[in-house]
């Protein structure tokens, strides 16, 4: 093990955009003696291998994890327990294990029963992504910048807290320590209602044309070409997050259901507050609710957390993903 590395061999188990970003990160900030992988689509260990961006790519979960001194799982929330049930009795004594979902109740009420004594646990979550997945589309650059929130169970290890924590700071992430409960309400207003929103609106102008494809055509009918064709910026936005993987975002909104649907609550009542300040005309309140929402994204640009943007005096151009 080098100098500069905190483990000497990281499991990596699932290689999509987070797990091969991350393999990426570490090899190029020398973290790790050696970073191993497993996936259980056998395409996306042949990618992987392919592309070269890890020292070994196995075929099986248990050759991955021996001798790894951390585990990461990089798999969908919906995977987690099942994934941790054939991962526990391969682990040995002094071993950490962590992830990488967005949803974190979940994955330490599967886990501590599972895993064996002398295991840490230290769930983790990484605020960063794009639309993209599988191991073509990581990038080692795609955590610099960004938060990633750690949750760990009450008495976990203070020195596998750490390391962890390291290893996020070492590959550019400001790290933050937090309650999973609070981590998922804090992510179901930020991440997961955004999503959802995106989803719906994306499912609303593709259908249109199937509700009003009956009709005798007129201009009341709005075709999908229409809606590509003349797509503004924000519905474009939309689209981007409605591209994320829909494996992932279904066990996301399955696996925080509570925090979801009271932050859904929340939204269908301020959407019907919006609604009805249109219907009777009340100028002041839509320009009172819009000038409050304004001042939150110029707070999430100051906090460096708005991606990368050319700004004009006419509002602002997305230059690139993040």
């Amino acid at each position: 093990m080098s100098q500069s590395a905190l483990f000497d061999r990281i499991a990596i188990v699932g290689i999509g955009l987070i797990g091969s970003s991350l393999a990426r990160a570490l090899r190029a900030e020398g973290l790790a003696g050696h970073v191993a992988c497993f996936d259980a689509d056998p395409a996306a260990r042949a990618t992987a291998a392919d592309l070269g961006f890890l020292d070994s790519v196995h075929d099986t979960l248990a050759d991955a994890v021996a001798g790894a001194d951390l585990v990461v799982l990089a798999v969908p929330p919906g995977a987690i327990a099942t994934v941790g049930a054939d991962l526990a009795p391969l682990l040995a004594a002094g071993t950490i294990v962590t992830d990488v979902a967005s949803t974190k109740r979940s994955v330490i009420d599967a886990l501590v029963p599972l895993l064996p004594d002398g295991v840490a646990l230290v769930p983790g979550h990484p605020i960063a992504g794009t639309e993209h997945s599988g191991p073509a589309a990581g990038f080692a650059e795609l955590f610099r910048g960004r938060f990633c929130i750690l949750t760990p169970p009450p008495g976990t290890n203070r020195a596998a807290i750490d390391k962890v924590a390291e290893i996020w700071r070492r590959i550019g992430s400001d790290v933050e320590i937090m309650d999973a409960n609070h981590h998922d309400r804090v992510l179901a207003v930020t991440s997961q209602l955004p999503h959802l929103i995106a989803y719906t609106n994306v499912a609303t102008a593709a259908d249109l044309e199937d509700q009003l494809g009956a009709a005798p055509k007129s201009d009341d009918v709005v075709t999908t070409a229409e809606v590509i064709r003349y797509s503004a910026s924000g519905f474009r936005d939309f689209t981007r997050i409605a591209a994320s993987d829909p494996v992932m975002w279904r066990d996301v909104f399955l696996n925080n259901k509570d925090a979801v649907l009271e932050m859904l609550g929340r939204f269908t009542e301020d959407l019907t507050a919006l609604q009805r300040a249109i219907r009777w005309g009340d100028g002041d309140e839509l320009e009172r609710v819009f000038r409050r929402t304004r001042d939150i994204r110029r707070g999430v640009i100051e906090a460096g957390q708005a991606g990368r943007f050319i700004y004009t005096e006419n509002g602002e151009t997305e230059e690139s993903e993040d």
